[in-house]
């Protein structure tokens, strides 16, 4: 069975950078406030006009480089958004178009914050079925659009921008190189939990994002413990294995409560929060393309990546570098 391996990674953030201390002119916030319980202290902000295609199309530009491919060798394009252009058509079909790629295949895909985990394993299967060799895989939000910039529960946390990789087909049964396994989960009955309250088919407003955070805290602590240890025991793998723990960048002490249940030290947790706060579907992908660029995850090493999202939705990824 052919294996999806990563052959590149890229990102790209908007110019425009807001501080803690912008937002607490905006609301009764401060610095302190601010990072004390997120670990954020900017974010990045899309300019007017700016899309969520445009974003994900200066990934995908990176990432294609990265990765020395080609776009006529693309056959599938997988984009995670919740934060799309247009009602329809697929974001990703934009992206296309602008990369210059006819006639393959490009859908989006909506899990909130776990939307790249989805992606990947979309994307994952499809390499294993046979039916792609190589796949452009992105995440790509502007959730600046619709927070409620008068509610400080809500508007200091999010940011903007955009991750991608490529994978490619590897067919090698002597190189366990690649994505090993993903896993996914739901729970529709959570749904107050974090949600936006308007969308073309029940209000005439596209809606704010509204969150009751002391809940989405326990329940991502304890699914996200639970996922991981799925993917680790689905392998034959202990945490000690674990090289690099890439999370979802929501909250600093969400990510410090999740390493500490599992046994990870903070030097194996790659950490973005700070820098571009949560940018959801992008977080994860944006926090990948740091520690490739950097150096930090190497070939050979087991990585592990793991989102939680509205819906509820929540996922894993391990793959071997």
């Amino acid at each position: 069975m052919k294996r999806a391996l990563f052959v590149g990674t890229g990102a790209y953030l908007p110019e425009r950078v807001m501080t803690n201390d912008e937002l607490a002119a905006l609301v009764d916030t401060s610095d302190e406030w601010i990072v004390e319980r997120t670990g954020i202290r900017r974010r990045h902000i899309a300019a007017d006009g700016e899309t969520t295609s445009d974003l994900a199309y200066a990934a995908a530009r990176d990432a294609l480089a990265n990765a020395g491919v080609a776009v006529g060798e693309l056959d599938l394009i997988v984009l995670a958004t919740a934060t799309p252009d247009e009602t329809f058509p697929a974001t990703a079909t934009a992206v296309q178009a602008r990369l210059g790629a006819p006639g393959i295949a490009a859908f989006d895909v909506q899990a909130v914050c776990t939307g790249f985990i989805y992606a990947l394993a979309v994307a994952d299967n499809f390499i294993r079925a046979g039916q792609a060799s190589t796949v452009l895989v992105i995440g790509a939000e502007t959730f600046s659009r619709i927070l409620d910039w008068e509610d400080r529960t809500t508007c200091v946390l999010f940011g903007d921008g955009a991750g991608a990789v490529v994978l490619r087909a590897e067919a090698d049964p002597d190189n366990d190189r690649g994505i090993l396994s993903t896993h996914l989960h739901a729970d529709g009955r959570q749904h107050d939990m974090l949600y936006v309250d308007g969308g073309p088919s029940s209000t005439r407003s596209t809606g704010y994002l509204r969150m009751r955070g002391r809940e989405v805290f326990r329940h991502a602590v304890v699914n996200l413990s639970q996922v991981v240890h799925e993917a680790l025991d689905a392998n034959g793998l202990s945490a000690d294995a674990v090289d690099w723990l890439v999370p979802h960048q929501a909250n600093k002490r969400i990510i410090d409560f999740t390493a500490k249940k599992l046994g990870l030290p903070a030097e194996k947790i790659v950490l973005t929060v700070e820098e571009h706060g949560n940018t959801s579907a992008a977080s994860v992908p944006l926090a990948l393309n740091d520690a490739v660029r950097d150096g930090r995850i190497r070939q050979g090493d087991l990585v592990l990546m793991e989102a939680m999202g509205g819906g509820f939705t929540w996922g894993a990824a391990l793959a071997r570098w």
